[in-house]
């Protein structure tokens, strides 16, 4: 059975909508979505001759599913710059990845409606396989230009030592 919450008063699941990405020492910028984190483990099927028409099964490979970014086309340099050092275009033969700093680790945290971080998780070994820098542009339309990041991890985990906050609570007068 899973653990109970201490904040009996809190009965609502969290919400998608308040969270913050870190990598390096600092928050990114502007960051609206943040696709799901994903794992998958293969199943590896097995049975003796002699056995009867049943198989067994048993954890195979392990995958983690790419996590892509999203945020407004602004002057911040943060995903071009990280996309950069997986291919950087025009520069000479050898200088094209940036070998020694290509990866970063990356933190995920879910706030709740106050801004209190509920929950915490890190992407290990991250680095761009695709970079937006621009959507379609479309001058009849009505909406924010979004550029894309989209990394690839050796794995995630959560980190338990984010407890569950006190919740504010207003005192009426």
């Amino acid at each position: 059975m899973g653990q109970f919450s201490v904040n009996a008063m809190r009965l609502d699941p969290y919400k998608n909508f308040k969270f913050r990405v870190k990598w390096g020492e600092r928050y990114v910028a502007g960051v609206s979505k943040v696709t799901l984190l994903k794992r998958t483990t293969e199943v590896v099927k097995h049975r003796a001759g002699g056995d009867p028409s049943t198989s067994y099964k048993s954890p195979g490979r392990t995958e983690y599913d790419a996590v892509t970014l999203e945020r407004g086309v602004t002057h911040d340099q943060d995903f071009e710059q990280w996309a950069n050092k997986v291919w950087n275009y025009g520069s000479m033969p050898g200088g094209e990845v940036s070998l020694a700093d290509f990866r970063k680790d990356v933190i995920l945290e879910l706030l709740n409606e106050a801004g209190q971080v509920v929950l915490s998780y890190t992407l290990y070994r991250c680095w761009v396989s695709e970079y937006q820098a621009l959507p379609d542009l479309d001058a009849n339309a009505n909406a924010v230009a979004i550029a894309k990041l989209k990394l690839e991890n050796e794995g995630w985990e959560r980190d338990y030592a984010v407890a569950e906050p006190a919740e504010p609570s207003f005192v009426e007068p």
